[in-house]
C-alpha cells in the first residue's frame, strides 16, 4: 500500500511551545545563514528565540494561545487519508517535541511520497525539511514537486477567493487584490533559490481569474537586517494611495499560506490591515485554503499526478 508524509512548519500549540518553536526555527541554516561555527550559530540564535519569545508569545495570545496549524495539518491528513483511501503521515519541521514519534513512524514505512505544503519551492522550506531528512530518515522518499501553477493549486486558490468576495459583496472593478507572500532574503535568490520566480507564477496564474481586479504581489516577514524580497508588504500598505487606482477594497491573499497562522491572522489582521483603513479604504483578509473540501481534492490529485513525481525535490512543475 502507498503511503504518504504531509510536510509542514507546524506552530506552537501552546504559549509553552513558543520559545522552543522559535528556537528550533532561528538555528535551522536553512533559515538563518551566518558564517558562525555551529555552536556559535545555535548558542547566539538561542537566545535571541528566549528573548523574543516573550514578544511573540504576546502574539499569539492575541490569537487564541496557540497556532492554527498543527491541528489543521492533522485533520488534512485524515480527510486526505480517505480521499486517497491510503495512509498519510505528518511532519512538523519546527515542533522538536513531535519529532522522535514522528521519526519513528517515518523510518517504519519503506517508501513514503512526501508532500510539502508548500507550493512555491523554497530552500528555506521544502529546502529545509529534505536535508533535515538527509540524516535522519532511512526510508525512500519519493517528492512531490512544487507546485506553483499546477491547475489543482490554481483552481483551488481560485474558489477561495471568488468565493470570499461573494461573501464581502466586493466589486472586481472596485477591488484589488494584494497577494501577500512570505518574504526570504534577497541573497537567497541571488544564490540561487527559485522562491521569487514560482512565487511570481502563482501570482500571475491565479489573477488570470479576475481579469477586472487589480492585482499587486509584495512580501511579508522581514526579520533582522539586510535586503529581502521587495516590494515589502508593510510599504506597500503605507503606499496604497499611490497604487490602488481609486479602488476602494484592498483584499490580502495568502499566496504562499495554505494553512491559516500567524503571519495571516496576526501579521495581517493586526498590522497590515489597520494601515490599509487609515488610507480610508476597506481591508479585509481572505483566509487560506485550510481545510476547504476543494483543496483536499486538490491535493490528491497533485499527490497522485506522476508528473510531479521524483526523488529529488528541486524541481518544479
Amino acid at each position: 500500500m502507498k503511503h504518504y508524509l504531509l510536510v509542514n512548519f507546524g506552530g506552537p500549540r501552546n504559549l509553552e511551545e513558543v520559545a522552543p518553536f522559535l528556537q528550533a526555527l532561528l538555528c535551522d541554516r536553512d533559515v538563518i545563514r551566518t558564517r558562525f561555527p555551529n555552536f556559535i550559530h545555535n548558542f547566539l540564535f538561542s537566545r535571541i528565540a528566549r528573548k523574543r519569545s516573550v514578544t511573540v508569545a504576546e502574539d499569539y495570545q492575541e490569537i487564541g494561545g496557540c497556532s492554527p496549524i498543527y491541528n489543521d495539518t492533522e485533520n488534512l491528513a485524515k480527510a486526505l487519508s480517505e480521499k486517497l483511501n491510503a495512509p498519510v503521515l505528518t511532519f512538523h519541521r519546527y515542533l522538536p517535541s513531535t519529532h522522535k514519534e514522528s521519526l519513528e513512524k517515518i523510518n517504519a514505512i519503506p517508501n513514503l511520497t512526501v508532500i510539502p505544503l508548500f507550493p512555491q519551492f523554497c530552500y528555506a522550506t521544502t529546502g529545509s525539511i529534505a536535508r533535515f531528512f538527509s540524516t535522519r530518515v532511512s526510508s525512500s522518499l519519493q517528492w512531490v514537486k512544487s507546485y506553483p501553477a499546477h491547475p489543482a493549486f490554481i483552481r483551488a486558490t481560485e474558489r477561495r477567493i471568488g468565493q470570499f468576495l461573494i461573501e464581502k459583496n466586493l466589486d472586481h472593478k472596485d477591488t484589488v487584490l494584494l497577494f501577500s507572500a512570505h518574504g526570504i532574503p534577497q541573497t537567497f535568490i541571488d544564490l540561487g533559490d527559485i522562491y521569487k520566480t514560482v512565487s511570481e507564477r502563482s501570482f500571475t496564474e491565479v489573477l488570470k481569474a479576475f481579469p477586472k481586479t487589480l492585482g499587486k504581489l509584495c512580501y511579508q516577514s522581514k526579520f533582522g537586517r539586510g535586503e529581502w524580497l521587495r516590494p515589502y508588504t508593510n510599504e506597500v500598505c503605507e503606499d496604497a494611495l499611490n497604487w490602488n487606482k481609486g479602488r476602494k477594497n484592498v483584499v490580502f491573499i495568502p499566496i504562499s499560506f495554505t494553512s491559516d497562522h500567524i503571519e495571516t491572522l496576526f501579521e495581517i489582521e493586526k498590522l497590515y490591515l489597520p494601515v490599509i483603513q487609515t488610507k480610508n479604504l476597506n481591508a479585509y483578509r481572505c483566509p487560506s485554503l485550510n481545510l476547504e473540501p476543494y483543496w483536499i481534492e486538490a491535493l490528491a490529485e497533485i499527490a497522485q499526478d506522476t508528473n510531479l513525481s521524483s526523488s529529488q525535490m528541486l524541481y518544479i512543475n
